[in-house]
């Protein structure tokens, strides 16, 4: 295991990779640009440098400080965590000719994986199921055309290079074509510093469903189950949950088979997220292996047990990958809402600034991935993401439940938060029933309002709804209808007002 490794990020994943350091007895190193002078990872840490100005590319994104100041420390690895550099060859080639350990795959995997075009390519040929569209970077608007009329609109183009929904356009009908791709080449251009373009076939309101992996050397691979990530804001994704409530077990069996399959088809080494996108008719194509730890990991490690980060500094340390498929036994079911600093009520505007009161959710089943604390400042530079709010329960509604009081309790103050869009979300029929897809959230937030504005009677619908859903599965699955049982009752909206209830399952 190593001794010593540099963090290359901030907030909220530095301090959880630190958390893991700490408990294996790794000292960590940690790096702050100057508005992050106060940041809470930079106090937990072992040692910190300052890194440069607030603006990323002068400081989180700089590659010859980074290097340095690993060199400077001692530091045996460096840990990217995700955004920034996490998926960076040119961090990884010098970290490694640095002579430490970038903690992820090698440069020459990322390399090989940097244009999802490409990579795209190779997994079809490998006989992964692929969205149909374009072999090639686009280098005219009239092959566009060409292309587009070959697979038919909608279509959509993407960036060949990077994600999170920048460099992506949908289009709907042939006049919007040529705007379209100038738009999204200069914000791929901006975001990832390549403006390349592809174009594939768009799938209506489709579900995007992925697979943790965690891979070792000599083609030792494993998989951690599937996490449901269609609730979505502008191909952003704002609440993950595990396992899908659509995947079927067979289904659960191929796609993870799948993403297997995707991470071999590259010589993958260690964690990474197979990301696919499943259809109307119940079809799954892949969309891109993401290579890094992803934000929603802890939801996979509420269920599985596992602590990927751990998985992660093992592999990158020679220790080797210390678990075998058969020791995955997830249980339960776990949710996570991305808190963000934005403001719903101004179009999710950023709401940078001063923290005046944080006051984290205590129930039971709960986890909060956060570096707020009262005082503390939130940057205008960087993501909007603040706190990572995740329960658990033995079966989907607790863990819904234990969410809504969750959201109930945790109070953010002097910034505008998403909290009450996530309240929102847990109450609404079709997400209580799991019916929801990648266009679901904006359908909910063209008529939004904060849930202190929705009525007792909406909510008690919710509940109903519910329980409606519950006895429904109960008869799918064995065969014999059943009561849902409640504590409180709803005979009338006065008892809901008088505190939340639970439905204590079937």
């Amino acid at each position: 295991m190593f001794r010593k490794i540099l963090i290359a990020n901030r907030g909220e994943i530095a301090l959880r990779i630190m958390r893991t350091c700490r408990r294996l007895g790794v000292n960590t190193v940690a790096i702050y640009s100057e508005p992050d002078v106060t940041s809470k990872h930079v106090f937990y840490a072992d040692e910190a440098y300052s890194i440069g100005p607030g603006e990323p590319s002068q400081s989180y994104l700089n590659i010859p400080k980074i290097v340095e100041v690993g060199r400077k420390s001692g530091a045996e690895g460096v840990h990217p965590g995700y955004g920034f550099l996490a998926e960076s060859p040119s961090l990884a080639a010098a970290v490694e000719d640095a002579g430490m350990v970038f903690v992820g795959p090698r440069a020459k995997v990322l390399s090989r994986i940097a244009s999802k075009l490409e990579a795209k390519k190779r997994v079809s040929e490998n006989g992964v199921p692929t969205i149909p569209g374009s072999t090639k970077e686009l280098e005219s608007v009239e092959q566009a055309e060409q292309e587009a009329k070959r697979i038919g609109y909608p279509v959509l183009i993407k960036a060949a290079y990077g994600g999170g929904g920048r460099g992506m356009r949908v289009i709907q009908k042939p006049a919007e074509l040529r705007r379209m791709i100038e738009i999204a080449s200069t914000e791929a251009k901006s975001g990832f510093g390549r403006s390349g373009l592809y174009i594939e076939k768009y799938l209506d309101s489709p579900r995007h469903i992925e697979v943790q992996v965690l891979c070792g050397s000599r083609g030792k691979n494993l998989h951690l189950g599937e996490r449901e990530c269609s609730m979505q804001r502008r191909y952003q994704k704002i609440l993950e949950e595990t396992p899908s409530p659509v995947v079927t077990p067979d289904e659960r069996r191929r796609l993870c088979r799948l993403a297997l399959k995707a991470a071999s088809t590259f010589g993958y080494e260690n964690a990474g997220t197979v990301e696919f996108v499943r259809s109307k008719a119940g079809e799954y194509y892949y969309m891109e292996l993401n290579k890094r730890i992803q934000v929603e990991h802890l939801i996979t490690e509420l269920v599985t047990r596992v602590d990927i980060v751990e998985q992660q500094l093992r592999i990158s340390s020679g220790e080797g990958l210390g678990l075998s498929q058969d020791e995955i036994v997830p249980a339960g079911w776990a949710i996570n809402c991305r808190i963000n600093a934005e403001d719903p009520e101004m179009g999710f505007a950023p709401s940078p600034g001063r923290v005046t009161k944080y006051l984290a959710p205590t129930p039971q089943w709960v986890r909060v991935d956060t570096a707020l604390y009262d005082g503390c400042n939130v940057p205008e530079f960087y993501d909007s993401l603040i706190a990572k709010l995740a329960t658990y329960g033995s079966d989907r509604m607790r863990a819904i439940e234990w969410m809504r009081f969750a959201l109930e309790e945790m109070i953010v103050e002097g910034v505008k938060t998403t909290i009450p869009v996530h309240k929102t979300i847990m109450y609404h029929p079709s997400f209580v029933k799991g019916e929801y897809h990648t266009q679901f959230l904006e359908k909910i937030l063209s008529s939004w309002k904060p849930t202190s504005e929705v009525s007792l009677e909406e909510i008690a619908a919710a509940y109903l709804t519910a329980a409606s859903a519950l006895s429904q599965k109960l008869v799918e699955q064995t065969g014999r209808t059943g009561t849902t049982g409640w504590k409180g009752s709803l005979k009338s909206t006065e008892s809901i007002s008088k505190g939340p209830l639970y439905i204590e399952g079937l």
